[in-house]
């Protein structure tokens, strides 16, 4: 039978020796931004961003605290994407479909822009429309088309007079109307005298009366068509005037966007509609005087507003956003409503942007697990990914649970590189029951755990955790502290070759030695601590941390020992 020697204690654990690091403090080392221990990782994600191809999404796998957002972000901001940037994007009214708003496309910063433009435009037709209607030249065209009409209505009524005259019949005239009646000299006949006149007289004057009321009865016929002709005039004169007080107002704004043909063209459309609703612009004398219910009800001028959807002039030319409540409503946006006298409504204003919106252009990092717990918010991702293009929908509409009308806004193409984050089962999972998510993540980047114990990752991990120190902005630590905090990476990774890189653990680790740093020496005139982060400290947290988790390590201790 073979012999086994017992291990020495020394051989229990592995120690780090302090004099293998070329530094006092890490005070002393310079920030570097390296991969570090997640090379593998990194250089997968540098092919997914830098692939602009539909589908190289990007899914990174690791547990949380590893640290895998700060690396992505990192990485971000140091690859850029080389695509055509984000742009400013609004919407505006439809004026042929207002169920179906249209999406503008704008430079960077020029969104806000035309929405002030618009507004100072809309202002100063208010002012121009019934000053053209106050001008002298307009006055005078208008008088001159009532005159026409009145004078051909004064000549019709006098021919028709006259000729009734002759042949012995009056044209009366009374506040409800026309009449005919016999004439004596230049008098109307009396009742009585026109009964003493002879039977064939009367018949004459009778008949001739009744010729003379059908003629007058085409005449005012003809007086309702000259109405119309009337009416016609005025609105094709008022129609005129509008244009030209548009068109001053309008042509300076359309030099201005004239680069910009989508916006032109709306711009021209909004000044078609201008001119066809330009009634709304004039202000009607007498108006305040009518009772409540006559007047009109005030115009509506939202209809040439700019609803800025993304356009803030303060994002970055390559956005990086990460959505931390990935609902389906933030992802893709959503249309809200308004109540009013009990029922609901809506418009063009009321869309609201989603963060497929907002990284358009740029980058999307979500967290696998919410996006997954939110219904229906990974079937509205990956439509939005299958067709590149963001769709404005409610869910009601999607899956055709109320019959209500509501808007289609028009979509708006998709540029974007989404990056999730998960744990393996996680990747797993969706790898095995979803036969679209290879498709549309075709790139996978998995963190380490872990690192070997070796030479050469002694200086990377010591300057990982530097930059942790320094990111948490806690006190520097010693050579010697920096090897018990390698001593306790070792055990993390419960392997002696090895050494964990959970960077949440090691936060966690150096905020509790940096609180026992500034405790040493505290009420005996030690007020400030040290002034790095000694090895005690770290065994102080060590053993803080161990304390806390006592009751239910004391249980499991007792249980083995039974």
């Amino acid at each position: 039978m073979t012999s086994v020697a017992p291990l020495a204690p020394s051989a229990l654990r592995r120690v780090c020796d302090p004099a293998q690091f070329a530094f006092a403090s890490t005070a002393q080392l310079e920030r570097v931004e390296g991969d570090g221990a997640q090379r593998r990782a990194a250089a997968s994600l540098r092919f997914g961003m830098g692939i602009e191809r539909a589908g190289y999404n990007t899914f990174v796998i690791g547990s949380f605290g590893l640290g895998r957002r700060t690396l992505v972000e990192r990485l971000l901001r140091q690859s850029p994407r080389v695509s055509a940037g984000p742009s400013d994007w609004c919407y505006v009214n439809n004026f042929d479909e207002p169920q179906r708003p249209i999406a503008l496309r704008m430079p960077l910063g020029r969104a806000q822009a035309l929405r002030q433009d618009l507004e100072a435009w809309v202002g100063e037709l208010q002012a121009a429309i019934p000053a053209a209607f106050e001008s002298d030249d307009y006055r005078g065209r208008l008088a001159r088309i009532d005159a026409q009409f009145h004078a051909y209505e004064e000549q019709s009524f006098q021919s028709l007079a006259t000729r009734a005259a002759n042949d012995g019949v009056a044209l009366l005239r009374s506040p409800s109307g026309f009449s005919f009646g016999p004439l004596d000299g230049h008098e109307v006949m009396s009742p009585e005298k026109f009964r003493q006149l002879s039977a064939e007289e009367q018949q004459r004057i009778t008949q001739a009366v009744g010729r003379y009321e059908a003629e007058l009865e085409e005449t005012v016929r003809q007086f309702a068509q000259l109405r119309r002709k009337r009416f016609e005039q005025v609105r094709e004169l008022n129609q005129e005037v509008i244009e030209l007080a548009v068109a001053q107002i309008t042509q300076e704004l359309l030099d201005k966007y004239s680069e910009l043909p989508d916006v032109v063209r709306y711009i021209q459309a909004a000044k078609a509609d201008v001119v066809t609703r330009g009634e709304d612009f004039r202000k009607h004398e007498g108006m305040a005087e009518m009772p409540a219910f006559m007047q009109k009800p005030e115009p509506d001028f939202k209809r040439y507003r700019v609803n800025v959807l993304i356009g803030d002039g303060e994002r970055e030319q390559v956005p990086m956003v990460y959505e931390d409540n990935p609902t389906y409503a933030n992802l893709v946006g959503r249309v809200e409503h308004v109540s009013q006298f009990g029922t609901l409504s809506t418009d063009f204003t009321l869309i609201r942007a989603g963060s497929l919106h907002r990284a358009n252009g740029g980058y999307l990092l979500i967290d696998a697990i919410k996006l997954l717990t939110q219904p229906y918010a990974w079937e509205g991702m990956k439509r939005a990914l299958r067709s590149r293009r963001i769709q404005i929908e409610s869910l009601g509409q999607v899956y055709s649970l109320v019959s209500t009308q509501s808007l289609e806004p028009e979509p708006i193409p998709l540029d974007v590189k989404v990056v999730l984050f998960g744990p393996r089962m996680i990747h797993m999972l969706l790898e095995s029951a979803d036969p679209e998510f290879g498709a549309l993540f075709k790139v996978v980047a998995e963190l380490d755990e872990d690192v070997p114990w070796s030479e050469r990752s002694n200086e990377e991990l010591a300057q990982f955790i530097a930059g942790i120190a320094e990111h948490q902005g806690v006190r520097p630590l010693s050579a010697a502290a920096m090897a018990s905090v390698f001593e306790h990476c070792a055990r993390m990774a419960g392997d002696a070759a090895k050494l964990s890189v959970h960077a949440q653990s090691i936060e966690e680790l150096l905020a509790e030695a940096d609180y026992w740093a500034g405790q040493v020496g505290a009420g005996q005139g030690g007020a400030g601590g040290s002034a790095q982060i000694e090895p005690q400290h770290v065994q102080r947290a060590i053993d803080a941390q161990l304390e806390r988790a006592g009751p239910l390590q004391g249980r499991m201790k007792a249980s083995i020992l039974r």
